[in-house]
């Protein structure tokens, strides 16, 4: 993580981080944030510095000799009391109503929550049977109307958290904005907007995403349409409100989402920017896997005595999901390609995979080679187009495409609850990189496999991450290209 003094890049650093732009001229060794970020901070084919890791000897190879503050979960303020119909039954399987026979409710049981019909309705047709942990202890306090902070494991369904009090909030008739989401990446903006529109499409809420590297224009279009909530990336956000197409001045409802992914690509002076310019009696969320220093004070300024949902572990707020089955391989460079296709080979033909490689360059080699040899494979990262990036982010979702290779703009922007397995191809710099990468897989109770290979030079991150996660959860195993 930045630290907060240099969390601020400059102004055109942040535009580039969500506008999409293809930089065309980039060697080979070049980072990718510009584009979009997270790309990596290094080239994968460049070696590590430092201990050299011994690494199993391949069977046909040629020998040679060479913190945050301790927060205590608490329970959530009780739920509106507004109607005895709040109080009804709940039955296991999706959202119930005690009223009687041909009488539309007021309220629908969902779990111990109550919502309006509507929304109720969506969710159901969402397949969301019960709520999650996060949902069960978030959604109340905001539909009372507090302010939240939220420490969640990745994958635990926190756009839906926030995302249904949202559109009870909001009048889905209004033309002006009174729902705001912040979100680090294009691809989130994308995702999350598409769910609150869900959440909300029996309301007729509207919803609009803003982010670089789509035409400004046909934004600008529907905002001058009206629209009551609006989710998108802090330099877009920054960009209309700059053009005098987007007013916040009738927010209501703010959320940061990710909020320290935001932090962490340089977006700091943004999020203070944007919601210094929201009504300082507006309701706000705060979801963030880990609470840096800046958060902190980012928490303090502009939240009002938050409830604090906090389901992580107390060591640096990092957890894993426990349906996660983590596996490492001590794997030399110059074979990772053929541990790949050993790997996959193993693999059911219903699995999807997510497949991390460091840099632009490394992502288009190993997407190339493996498509070459027959695989299902495709890759994405900041430096393509926004048309050929929602190309692949479509046949991945609909399932047409298996295999997905992909830079760290994949880290926090999928939510894609048909991944099965995650192969860190290339290990991340950092243990808080790793979880959320594994945390693509697994998503919502669901079971899942994260395998990482360990290189040469890996031994620095994987004792890092072996200390954080325990020998006991991340298994060491021996590939059959080394005799396993």
């Amino acid at each position: 993580m930045h630290n907060e003094s240099g969390t601020r890049r400059a102004a055109n650093s942040h535009e580039n981080a969500d506008s999409g732009d293809n930089p065309s001229n980039r060697t080979d060794g070049q980072t990718d944030r510009r584009s979009d970020g997270r790309d990596g901070s290094r080239n994968s084919d460049q070696p590590r510095t430092g201990t050299r890791r011994r690494l199993p000897r391949r069977r046909d190879a040629v020998v040679k000799r060479t913190g945050p503050p301790v927060v205590e979960r608490r329970e959530p303020e009780p739920p509106r009391q507004s109607s005895p119909e709040r109080n009804g039954a709940t039955a296991p399987d999706g959202p119930q109503t005690g009223a009687p026979t041909g009488q539309r409710p007021k309220y629908v049981r969902w779990g111990d929550i109550d919502l309006t019909p509507e929304i109720a309705d969506a969710i159901a047709a969402m397949n969301y049977r019960e709520p999650s942990e996060i949902q069960r202890l978030a959604i109340p306090p905001l539909l009372a109307g507090r302010d939240v902070v939220g420490q969640a494991v990745t994958g635990s369904g926190k756009t839906a958290a926030f995302g249904i009090p949202m559109c009870e909030s909001v009048d889905p008739n209004s033309r002006r904005v009174e729902g705001l989401v912040l979100v680090p990446t294009r691809e989130l903006a994308q995702q999350v907007a598409k769910e609150i529109a869900a959440v909300g499409s029996k309301l007729g809420v509207k919803v609009a995403a803003v982010y670089g590297g789509d035409p400004i224009n046909r934004q600008i279009d529907q905002l001058a349409r009206g629209v009551p909530i609006v989710v998108g990336t802090p330099g877009r956000i920054k960009d209309h409100m700059a053009r005098r197409t987007l007013d916040l001045g009738n927010v209501r409802f703010a959320v940061l989402d990710e909020a320290d992914e935001m932090l962490d690509i340089g977006f700091a002076d943004d999020m203070e920017f944007i919601l210094r310019r929201t009504p300082s009696n507006r309701q706000t969320a705060l979801f963030s896997a880990t609470i840096p220093g800046f958060i902190l004070k980012l928490i303090r300024h502009h939240l009002n005595d938050p409830v604090w949902v906090k389901l992580v572990d107390d060591f640096d707020g990092i957890e894993t999901a426990a349906e996660v089955n983590q596996i490492y391989y001590d794997v030399a460079e110059r074979d990772k390609q053929r541990a790949v296709r050993e790997v996959l080979e193993a693999m059911p033909n219903d699995c999807q995979t997510l497949m991390f490689r460091r840099m632009q360059i490394g992502v288009d080699r190993l997407s190339r080679d493996l498509e070459r040899a027959g695989y299902p494979v495709r890759g994405i990262h900041g430096g393509m187009s926004q048309r050929d990036r929602d190309r692949v982010m479509s046949a991945f979702r609909d399932g047409s495409l298996r295999v997905l290779i992909a830079t760290n703009v994949a880290a926090r922007g999928l939510d894609i609850s048909t991944i099965t397995h995650v192969i860190n191809y290339d290990m991340p710099d950092n243990v808080e990189e790793y979880i959320h990468r594994i945390g693509r897989t697994a998503r919502m109770g669901k079971e899942g496999t994260a395998i990482s290979f360990v290189g040469e030079h890996d031994s620095e991150i994987i004792e890092k991450v072996l200390a954080k996660i325990g020998k006991d959860t991340l298994n060491q195993k021996l590939l059959g290209i080394y005799g396993g």
